[in-house]
């Protein structure tokens, strides 16, 4: 048997067309719908980005016991248990914080692995000499990046793009191994994630009338743009990335059809979450409550054992299931520590494996859906305290811990998923990128409000979904000052 994930980053359900999006020109999202099972009801886990990953290796949730970081040394790892169960591991991308300190160690569970160079502000080319840039649009921060621009000389067109790069390699390990069996193969890009840098290919897929300053790269902060012009603007410029990405994405399917590996291969395609776009009044994640345009997700599955295609599953699924899902197709028993479930069930015949979906960012709000309910529990202090990590590998994003943050490291003692393994308990400092805490406490009624514009006050749903909430903490092992700064005690 034989597996493809392919994982884009910040892909929002709400602009395809396989959710309902009119007016995104995206043909090969529209006929993976066709080849696969499109699931309505999948939902995040940890965010952001190596924190979803963590949760896609182990198979649970993390996000309550730390934040951005390695794998740690008690981790089980999805690629290195099919590695060591005779499942030769590819890793192609161009998703570079796999290659800062904060997520260093992911890559090296594969059998083998290639990295493609240049995304967001990836310390690639050396250029001394500063870089032209364009006249910015007021308060853009983010894309003055230096790099980043130095970067995009080397990306001049678009098969030159790192997302270009990454398909290719993708397809010639396909290509290379087509005959083989035993494999499993990830390809994941950053793309759609912002900066949307796209050439005009893309680009002139959406014309419109905007000529004002540079800007495709959001920063993450309410909308206070008055030209409504630039917010459409932006919002077509990650259209124009999202048919990027549909681009290679057809390419997968191309070979697919061209080696008949529908035969004998599972495909997923799927993303860590999604974004928000102006919609709440909001640009980017972490930093607001995380709506359904961040946590809701689209995820696409096809199985050669059931060959179910043009189908759509409503029973709720995580991004956690994706771990057993691939161990139970390659016949490999999961580890008792992954609270994931095999979607074989829900892929043949919609079998529900969860009631609830869990799921946030360390030190912000915990979230948790039953899919008619939305209960997004804040912090009760103003502070945020008490807040603390629990990890063996203290770095944050792009660094370790400053020695500061290390002056009073307690010790911790076992939880059952650390394997006898005390861990550091390090008291946190302000979370990066996350100001969840001030928004409180909110509770949406999806099936009245799916775009969440009103919160409810409904005593009977609040409680119950906070009984639901207590036990998936419990059930995660969250620690105990997770419930008191929750007020959950």
């Amino acid at each position: 048997m034989k597996a493809i994930m392919v994982m884009f980053d910040t892909l929002n359900r709400h602009f395809l067309p396989n959710y309902g999006c009119d007016w995104i020109h995206a043909p090969n999202f529209e006929r993976l719908s066709h080849k696969t099972v499109t699931f309505d009801n999948a939902w995040v886990g940890s965010m952001p980005c190596m924190p979803a990953r963590r949760d896609l290796h182990t198979g649970r949730l993390g996000f309550l016991h730390r934040s951005w970081g390695p794998i740690e040394p008690f981790d089980d790892s999805l690629p290195e248990i099919l590695k060591n169960n005779g499942v030769h591991t590819h890793l192609v991308t161009d998703h570079y914080h796999y290659f800062e300190e904060g997520g260093a160690n992911y890559h090296t569970r594969y059998s083998t692995w290639e990295f493609n160079r240049g995304q967001e502000w990836d310390p690639w080319k050396g250029e001394v000499k500063d870089p032209e840039k364009p006249e910015f649009y007021p308060g853009a921060e983010r894309q003055k990046n230096r790099q980043n621009w130095v970067n995009r000389k080397y990306m001049d067109k678009p098969e030159k793009q790192s997302i270009a790069n990454t398909f290719d390699h993708g397809l010639e390990f396909m290509r290379t191994n087509s005959e083989e069996d035993n494999w499993f193969l990830q390809i994941e890009t950053f793309d759609p994630h912002e900066p949307y840098f796209t050439h005009e290919k893309h680009k002139s897929l959406y014309p419109h009338e905007y000529e004002g300053k540079h800007i495709d790269w959001p920063e993450y902060r309410p909308v206070n743009e008055t030209d409504r012009k630039a917010i459409e603007h932006v919002r077509y410029e990650y259209a124009a990335d999202l048919s990027l990405c549909d681009e290679h994405l057809g390419r997968v399917l191309d070979l697919m059809d061209e080696l008949n590996l529908w035969e004998d291969t599972m495909l997923i395609v799927c993303t860590d979450h999604g974004f928000l776009l102006s919609e709440h009044d909001w640009w980017g994640k972490n930093r607001m409550p995380l709506y359904n345009e961040i946590a809701h997700i689209p995820l696409f599955m096809w199985d050669p054992r059931c060959e179910i295609k043009e189908e759509r599953r409503q029973s709720m699924v995580q991004f956690i299931d994706f771990s057993p899902t691939l161990l139970e197709y390659f016949e490999i028993e999961p580890p008792s520590n992954m609270m994931g479930k095999s979607l074989k069930g829900t892929l043949f015949s919609d079998t529900p494996v969860r009631e609830t979906a869990l799921f946030g960012v360390f030190g912000g709000q915990v979230n948790i859906t039953d899919g008619r309910w939305m209960y997004m529990r804040g912090p009760v202090t103003p502070k945020n305290t008490p807040l603390f990590q629990y990890t063996l590998m203290p770095t944050h994003l792009a660094h370790t811990f400053d020695v500061e943050e290390l002056q009073d490291i307690q010790l911790q003692e076992p939880f059952s998923f650390t394997k006898g393994c005390r861990t550091m308990k390090i008291a946190s400092g302000p979370v990066h990128d996350s100001i969840q805490h001030v928004f409180g406490t909110l509770l949406f009624d999806l099936e009245n409000d799916y775009e969440q514009s009103t919160p409810v006050e409904d005593e009977s749903a609040e409680q119950r979904m906070k009984d639901l909430l207590v036990t998936e903490m419990r059930r995660c092992e969250a620690p105990q000052e997770q419930f008191q700064r929750l007020g959950l005690q």
